[in-house]
C-alpha cells in the first residue's frame, strides 16, 4: 500500500536564515540595478514626456490641493506657504504609491525570469523601489523651484531628514515584500491596489496637517500609518525648522520594522513556490 505522504524523515523543510539571505541578496545587488534600470528605460522609452512624468503626478496633485483644499478646508500651515506645505508630503507619498504599485506587479512581469535564472526573488520588488525612488528625487527639483519662488529656504533642522526616510523606506519596501508575494498567489488585489491607494492619500496627512487627527488618537494614528508622522516630520523638520515628534515617529518606526521584518519572513516563505504558481 502506497502512503498517502512522505515519511517524515524525507520531507523537506527549508532552513530560512536572515544572515545567508541578506548575503545572497547583497551578492546579487548588481542584478537590482540593472533590473531597476531595464524598467526605467522601459517605462520612459517611447514616452513623449519621458521623465517628466516623474514630476508631473505631485505637481498635478499639488495644484488641486491648493486651488481646493486651501480655500475650502482652511489649512493650517504654521505659516508656510500652503503648495510648499502640501508639496513636501506628496513627495514621500508618491515615492511609497509608485514603489508599492511597481513592486506588487514586479514578480508576475518578471515571470520569464522566476522560472530560467536563479536569484533571490527579493531583487524585484527592491529594484520597483530603486525606480520609484529615482522619480521622488526628480520630483524634488520642483520643491527646490518651490523654495526659491516663495523664498522660504529650507530650515536647519532638515538634518533629520535621513532619519525620517529610513523609516519610509522600511515601510515602503515590507509593504512592497508583502504585496509582491500576495499577488502572485491572489491575482484579484491587483484590482485592489490603485483604490487603497487613493484611500491612502486621503488617510495621511498629505493635503491636511497631523494637527487635525484629535490628540487623544493621534498615537493610534502613527502607530497605523507609518507615514502620517514620516510626512509630519518632514514639514517640521524642512518647513519649520523644528524636530520631529518623536513619540509619533517612534510608533511609526516601531510599526515599519514590524512590517518590513513580517513581510520579508513572509516573501521568504512564500519564495520556494513562486515560480509554480506564478
Amino acid at each position: 500500500m502506497v502512503p498517502a505522504e512522505p515519511p517524515v524523515e524525507l520531507r523537506f523543510r527549508r532552513q530560512l536564515t536572515y544572515r545567508k539571505a541578506l548575503g545572497d541578496l547583497w551578492h546579487f545587488r548588481e542584478l537590482v540595478l540593472t533590473l531597476g534600470e531595464r524598467e526605467l528605460r522601459a517605462r520612459y522609452k517611447q514616452a513623449f514626456l519621458g521623465f517628466s512624468w516623474a514630476i508631473l503626478t505631485p505637481l498635478v496633485y499639488m495644484v488641486v490641493f491648493t486651488v481646493f483644499f486651501q480655500r475650502v478646508a482652511d489649512v493650517d500651515t504654521e505659516g508656510a506657504p500652503y503648495a510648499l506645505f502640501s508639496y513636501i508630503a506628496l513627495v514621500p507619498w508618491t515615492f511609497f504609491s509608485n514603489a508599492v504599485s511597481l513592486g506588487g506587479v514586479s514578480l508576475i512581469q518578471n515571470i520569464p525570469l522566476l522560472n530560467k535564472v536563479y536569484c533571490p526573488r527579493e531583487v524585484f520588488p527592491i529594484a520597483s523601489t530603486c525606480v520609484a525612488a529615482v522619480d521622488a528625487a526628480c520630483s524634488l527639483l520642483v520643491l527646490a523651484v518651490l523654495f526659491l519662488v516663495y523664498w522660504y529656504p529650507p530650515a536647519w533642522a532638515s538634518i533629520w531628514v535621513p532619519v525620517l526616510f529610513v523609516v519610509q523606506l522600511a515601510f515602503t519596501l515590507g509593504v512592497a515584500f508583502i504585496l509582491s508575494s500576495a499577488l502572485v498567489y491572489v491575482r484579484d488585489l491587483r484590482h485592489m491596489v490603485p483604490i487603497i491607494l487613493q484611500l491612502g492619500l486621503f488617510a495621511s496627512p498629505v493635503a491636511y496637517g497631523i494637527d487635525e487627527i484629535p490628540t487623544s488618537f493621534r498615537w493610534l494614528y502613527a502607530l497605523l500609518n507609518p507615514l502620517a508622522p514620516v510626512i509630519d516630520g518632514y514639514r517640521r523638520t524642512v518647513l519649520h525648522g523644528a524636530a520631529p515628534d518623536l513619540t509619533l515617529l517612534g510608533l511609526g518606526a516601531l510599526t515599519a520594522t514590524v512590517v518590513l521584518t513580517g513581510g520579508y519572513a513572509l516573501f521568504k516563505r512564500l519564495e520556494t513556490g513562486l515560480a509554480d504558481v506564478a
